[in-house]
């Protein structure tokens, strides 16, 4: 325990999460983020004269940086695992498998490949991701949660700019299906990036998540912040997230740290 407390002293944490705000990007098939104070402070005062301040937010579990579940997309009416769909869910309760609760505490080895800043036509080919990995000399092993950084995440204070809608869908950034079974054939835990698809849209059917949660029972993490992990040439880390536990959820926000 002593060992691993003073390694956890000397390393270096690097947020990766984005910031939750009224405005912020959200993909348009899930809900916005909404904020309130329900309690100012001076509504209410103890007999000493203190008083306390709350609020309350409703959001998409999809909404912010979060990870699917293997249950947030199904094929030919089925779920990873061969799960008949409408038979494993309901409004009310959500999903009877694959559902966020279930998915433990992560602490992985994790690996960044940078691939600079995209634009929003580029689509990343299995041999781009190949080249990266071998400029940064980064292996990628069964595991790992690999996340690619294509420099959307500059946009996330404009929700226009980061959404970049085309005829009412996300246009961005991100791999093609070639590239998803790359990174497949690796044994990867998980897969993210710091756009709000972790595929080049816009693409109607979604292949990259089709092929990552539905038939290889792989995570994808969306929205996240890979600045500074770029920034500083932080190719390797440990990395450390946990999903809110959310009955019966298809994915769930997460707050995700790298140490290195």
């Amino acid at each position: 325990m002593s060992t691993l407390t003073t390694l956890a002293q000397s390393a270096r944490v690097y947020d990766l999460a984005q910031p939750y705000f009224v405005g912020m990007p959200h993909h348009p098939s899930h809900p916005p983020y909404l904020f309130s104070l329900t309690k100012k402070h001076g509504d209410m005062h103890s007999p000493a004269g203190h008083s306390s301040a709350a609020d309350a937010i409703a959001m998409g579990s999809h909404v912010g940086t979060h990870i699917d579940g293997f249950g947030h997309f199904s094929c030919g009416g089925r779920l990873h695992g061969g799960h008949v769909a409408r038979e494993m869910q309901s409004y009310a309760e959500g999903l009877k498998v694959h559902t966020a609760e279930s998915i433990a505490p992560i602490v992985r080895r994790g690996v960044l490949l940078d691939l600079g800043e995209l634009s929003a036509d580029h689509r990343v080919s299995a041999a781009e991701l190949e080249a990266c990995a071998r400029r940064q000399d980064t292996a990628i092993q069964p595991g790992d949660v690999v996340l690619l950084r294509t420099g959307w995440a500059r946009y996330w204070e404009d929700a226009t700019a980061y959404i970049n809608a085309v005829k009412g869908s996300p246009a961005g950034p991100g791999p093609g299906l070639e590239g998803a079974r790359w990174l497949s054939e690796k044994g990867i835990f998980a897969a993210g990036s710091d756009t709000v698809a972790f595929e080049f849209v816009p693409d109607p059917d979604m292949p990259v998540h089709i092929h990552l949660l539905f038939e290889n029972g792989i995570h994808i993490l969306e929205a996240l912040n890979l600045e500074q992990l770029a920034a500083d040439r932080v190719y390797e880390f440990l990395f450390v997230a946990a999903p809110l536990k959310l009955r019966g959820g298809t994915g769930a926000p997460l707050r995700p740290i790298a140490l290195a």
